[in-house]
């Protein structure tokens, strides 16, 4: 591992300017999961790491009964995710899919946060983000921005975030007469990546899909959403629903699972969370 110059800035300023002075030669370090795996793997050699955690800006998490809103800090571990009584009374399927990653040890440490800013097409918690059209709070020396998360990931480990700017948050609306299933199929049940996740969340009558592992980026069945719009769920809408979801996905092979496969999981997924979402189930 190449030697690098520790920070650890109290603001969200200091981190700012730290990222606007140093640039490409520095890293932010938030829970550490994936950044330290890939300092030892030599895939970063950064010159200097920034340690977000010291910054109280960035930690808790907020219910806004006002503004119809939750907000999770970008210091939020996915164990205080999955924990927390807000995201349990509302969005339990966000609860489990933090809960899915990795072990206790490592969800004591990750963040949705930096499972986002990773930018990974499989990242468990991005689905049900997506589904439920979270925002990204951005801060950088233009102030601060609010990005759909669905715009924020433009490809594998690309983001829309600018130089000098740092995500602080995410910003949940809240829902009335709202339910959803998040799914997540992988080679083992535990600690595993997956070879496709997926949220599907049922708002009144409408359909919010979100899958991962799927595309370059975690995506969503618009398609699929806008057939199944105020329709009556019976076995000929939900084969119909999982022929239009697979046209919608563009999945690969790869050391996980072949792209067949995932085509397969997709159609299973679609069809037990349909079923599931119109029995009463959580």
């Amino acid at each position: 591992m190449k030697e690098f110059e520790y920070l650890a800035p109290t603001t969200i300023k200091e981190v700012v300017d730290l990222l606007l002075k140093y640039k490409n030669k520095a890293c932010i370090l938030n829970g550490g999961t994936d950044v330290v795996i890939r300092l030892r793997e030599r895939l970063i050699s950064p010159e200097y790491i920034i340690d977000i955690k010291h910054i109280k800006e960035l930690k808790g998490i907020n219910l806004n009964i006002k503004e119809k809103y939750l907000f999770i800090g970008a210091l939020s571990t996915m164990n205080e995710i999955s924990a927390n009584e807000y995201v349990k009374k509302y969005y339990p399927y966000y609860a489990e899919a933090c809960h899915s990653v990795g072990s206790n040890q490592v969800r004591n440490r990750a963040t949705s946060v930096g499972n986002i800013v990773n930018a990974s097409p499989l990242a468990d918690s991005a689905t049900p983000l997506y589904a439920l059209d979270a925002t990204l709070i951005i801060e950088g020396q233009n102030g601060r921005r609010e990005v759909p998360i669905r715009e924020f990931i433009t490809f594998v480990r690309k983001t829309v975030l600018q130089e000098g700017e740092i995500v602080i948050g995410i910003k949940i609306p809240l829902y009335e007469n709202t339910k959803g299933v998040f799914s997540k199929n992988a080679r083992r049940r535990e600690v595993d990546l997956s070879n496709v996740c997926a949220t599907i969340v049922k708002i009144g009558n409408e359909y919010k899909i979100a899958f991962g592992a799927v595309a370059p980026t975690p995506i969503r069945l618009t398609k699929t959403e806008e057939f199944l719009k105020n329709k009556e769920i019976s076995d000929k809408t939900i084969e119909e629903a999982k022929e239009l979801a697979i046209k919608e996905v563009s999945p690969i092979d790869d050391i996980r699972a072949s792209k067949e496969y995932r085509l397969d999981i997709v159609k299973v997924i679609i069809d037990r969370s349909l079923r599931e979402l119109n029995q009463g189930g959580e």
